[in-house]
């Protein structure tokens, strides 16, 4: 396959395609434990850790809304009496919502409400269950209106895990047309940028005792919605698109994905790919996705038949363990005809790195000016930060596993859902993405995997070798602490893992640090300078010797000899 396909100019928007959600059931995981991932990409966003520990508030307290991305203020809405401690994505509860961005129809956008951002910590100061969540989530945008394009949430605690898809009703307009579906236990799912619900269940009878039944006339009362089993939706949704003309037909068809967030190339290309790639590692059967994964089937009919849609969930076959799910989020389409590092646009030592983001437009040898896009694999180097949160039944702590910047590059520490505080390299204010800090953690492995860019195929072996022994670290110290931790009081126990967490921390950071200028030393000016016996290479007499001259691999050098000078 070539390593970047085409598609005529302007049918396609050249957009900012980011984040990634990775979604295990508690029946799929290895330990018994839901399993949520995200990657924050979003070239300029600084990676930190977000906090904000519980607190009590008088009546009459307000919260102010400001969107997440700009900090904008969208005003203030009632505060409650008490909110919930939060670390990062994660809160005491160990409830966890992770978000990707799809855009879907531009005519139900709004500026006007809560945003996503605010929506997901807004939920996460108050619930206790993932279900809570989605009743403050809908509750917000049912009462202040919806502020942001379309979006896919995951939303999980230790024992479920939905997702939800979500668009507004247009500007000026309360409420939002939105599904959202709780993922089997013994299955895994993911999204990408791309809404993935498809049908529902309209005709769906559920047997139910006269409580449950209750409680979901309730339900669909409070939030004006219909529940059928393990489905939720507006109850207006389908009438809505009618309404609009995104949808004719009967209800049984309906798809929330056609009508809201129809498919174009880069839907496919770009976001549902990273989707197959996840369920590749843990299934035999998705070759035969790969056509519609890539696109290949919706540029052979010109945009009439994406092909065979892959489903919203599969049941992996095997149990997926947590250090899966990271080597997921480090995920480059390695072993795939995908393959990020491979191909002219990789240069000489296979670098990731695309200047100008996901494509280009460009006329060729006299043809139209054609759109091309690379391949966005979900490990990125425009990644703030990402997660891998462990929400344990089992357990009264989850471990909210955190890196910053590129996953492929980067080390996932513990941080535990009932920390006190936040470690110093981790901290908002401590630098910006504009601002150099040398106790930074993003600044710290921006300069790494930026450094590794440059000749990635010799370097990375170095990372992947120090990533690998932190990982190692980690996973054989966890079962310990949890022992330890049993014995404890809830304060001791807090202030333990606080400690513990706070410490890693600052030691991965200067690990890492160490190694940048080993990196640097080692590959300075192109060369590699040689070593002997763990130390760099030294004549007799104490000075250095002279590097390793590496030509160039022999399919580059075919490629430029052309334009090279010759005897």
């Amino acid at each position: 396959m070539r390593k970047f396909l085409v598609m005529i100019a302007l049918v396609l928007p050249l957009t900012v395609l980011a984040c990634t959600n990775f979604l295990v059931g508690k029946e799929a995981s290895a330990d018994g434990s839901t399993i949520i991932s995200y990657a924050a990409d979003s070239y300029g966003m600084f990676g930190f850790l977000h906090f904000s520990p519980a607190a009590d508030y008088p009546e009459g307290a307000v919260r102010e809304v400001k969107d997440w991305d700009t900090g904008r203020s969208q005003g203030t809405i009632p505060q409650v009496a008490h909110t919930y401690s939060v670390v990062g994505n994660m809160n005491e509860h160990q409830v966890t919502i992770g978000e990707t961005t799809w855009g879907g129809r531009e005519a139900l956008w709004d500026t006007v409400g809560v945003d996503y951002g605010s929506l997901i910590y807004i939920a996460l100061e108050r619930s206790k269950t993932a279900r809570e969540a989605i009743d403050w989530m809908i509750t917000l945008v049912n009462e202040y209106g919806y502020a942001s394009e379309g979006e896919s949430f995951s939303i999980g605690d230790p024992n479920e895990i939905w997702i939800m898809d979500l668009i507004g009703k247009g500007p000026g307009k309360k409420g939002a047309n939105w599904v959202a579906v709780r993922i089997p236990d013994n299955a895994i799912s993911a999204h990408a940028n791309q809404a993935r619900i498809t049908t529902l269940p309209v005709n769906m009878k559920v047997k139910m005792s006269a409580k449950q039944a209750k409680q979901q006339k309730l339900i669909e009362k409070k939030l004006n919605c219909v529940c059928r089993g393990n489905y939720m939706w507006d109850k207006d949704l389908i009438a809505f698109a009618r309404e609009k003309g995104y949808f004719s037909g009967k209800d049984e068809e309906f798809s929330f994905q056609a009508a809201y967030n129809p498919f174009d190339f880069s839907g496919l290309y770009v976001c549902e790919a990273r989707v197959w790639s996840f369920f590749r590692h843990f299934s035999d059967e998705m070759d035969q996705y790969l056509d519609y994964a890539t696109g290949k089937t919706f540029r052979e009919t010109n945009g009439k038949d994406a092909g065979e849609h892959m489903p919203l969930w599969i049941i992996p076959n095997k149990k997926v363990t947590v250090q899966d799910v990271k080597e997921c989020m480090r995920d480059e389409y390695k072993g795939t005809p995908l393959d990020i590092t491979q191909g002219t646009d990789a240069g000489p030592w296979n670098s990731k790195l695309r200047y100008g983001g996901l494509g280009f437009k460009c006329a060729v040898n006299g043809t139209d000016t054609l759109q091309y896009w690379y391949e966005r694999p979900t490990a990125t180097q425009q990644t703030a930060w990402s997660f891998v949160s462990q929400m344990r039944s089992y357990n009264p702590y989850g471990i909210f596993w955190f890196g910053v910047d590129d996953a492929a590059c980067s080390c996932y520490t513990p941080m535990y859902s009932c920390l006190t505080r936040v470690p110093e390299c981790f901290q908002e204010g401590n630098g910006d993405s504009y601002t150099f800090s040398h106790t930074s953690a993003w600044w710290t492995f921006n300069l790494v995997a930026n450094w590794a860019y440059t000749k990635y195929s010799r370097m990375y072996p170095h990372i992947r070798e120090k990533q690998q022994v932190w990982d190692e670290k980690f996973n054989t110290q966890i079962p310990g602490l949890d022992e330890r931790v049993a014995q404890l009081s809830e304060e001791d126990a807090k202030a333990f893992l606080t400690n513990y967490s706070c410490s890693q921390a600052t030691s991965l950071v200067e690990d890492w640090q160490r190694l940048y200028i080993y990196l640097v030393t080692k590959f300075i000016d192109g060369q590699e300078r040689k070593e002997e016996n763990g130390d760099f290479k030294r004549n007799r007499y104490g000075q250095s010797t002279g590097p390793n001259r590496l030509p160039l691999p022999e399919p580059f050098l075919r490629m430029v000899a052309p334009e090279i000078t010759h005897e």
